[in-house]
């Protein structure tokens, strides 16, 4: 049975599919020829799909366009009958991020240098300094910067295993933590005892993590947590649950780091 399909349903079915696929956002747009923004937008539901375009869609991630368009249609279907292999690769790209310790330190030290002297940046400004760092990195590049897995908690998106990394840093005399007051609250401070290994950082992965200490170094914990949670990757998870990192590329304006609407279509 066909149904006539709204923008927002052809972007679900489509952002489903390509996932399902194991591809990017990057890999599919280029396959259809048409600018990642472009598409984007269409699997956010804010562009529209026309009838070539749709054919080129249905020839990359190998469906019908009589099932697409029909009521009854199911991703879950589609995987079984011509995506399995699509679904492992998907799964080796960005099921669970791998977490990189030795790059995590050094991210964090390298943070901490720069910020330390700042009595602003505690715990709380420094998990978020931290998440917009491996957000935005992904954002642009679809990789992985440090790997952390960050959870939706109360105050903002927050890195699993921080608390055990950062004690053994402790314990190896690479950080100091300190227990201060800060306008009338206690805060926790991390002091740095040595210096980041920047050897491990490719210049991509600095420029990002010095993007974001320009833009958020000075903010409060009250500002830089209600900010994070306007952003897009928290506002769509589950209280409690691990962020998904593909949801960095349904950001909007101002929290996206891409600039879509800046880009123009491929011919």
């Amino acid at each position: 049975m066909r149904s006539k399909l709204t923008q927002q349903l052809i972007g679900q079915r489509l952002s489903a599919l390509r996932k399902l696929k194991g591809l990017s956002q990057e890999e599919l747009a280029k396959r259809v020829q048409i600018s990642r923004p472009s598409l984007a937008q269409i699997e956010l539901g804010n562009r529209s799909v026309d009838v070539l375009e749709l054919q080129k869609f249905a020839e990359v991630l190998g469906f019908s366009l009589d099932d697409f368009v029909s009521k009854d249609f199911s991703t879950t279907e589609q995987a079984e009958q011509t995506m399995e292999t699509g679904v492992q690769q998907l799964k080796m790209r960005i099921a669970v991020p791998a977490l990189q310790v030795d790059k995590f330190r050094q991210v964090l030290l390298y943070i901490l240098e720069r910020c330390a002297g700042k009595p602003n940046v505690g715990e709380t400004v420094l998990y978020k300094l931290l998440y917009f760092s491996d957000f935005n990195y992904y954002e642009l590049y679809e990789e992985h910067l440090t790997g952390a897995r960050y959870r939706k908690l109360p105050y903002g998106p927050v890195p699993q295993k921080l608390d055990a990394i950062v004690a053994q840093m402790v314990d190896n005399k690479q950080l100091q933590r300190i227990k201060t007051d800060y306008h009338g609250y206690p805060q926790t401070r991390y002091i740095p005892l040595e210096k980041p290994d920047l050897t491990l950082l490719k210049a991509s992965e600095k420029e990002v993590i010095d993007n974001v200490i320009t833009q958020f170094s000075d903010w409060s914990a009250a500002s830089i947590s209600a900010w994070s949670h306007k952003d897009m990757p928290w506002l769509a998870s589950k209280e409690g649950e691990d962020i998904d990192y593909e949801l960095a590329f349904y950001r909007e304006t101002p929290f996206s780091v891409r600039n879509y609407g800046n880009e123009t279509e491929e011919p």
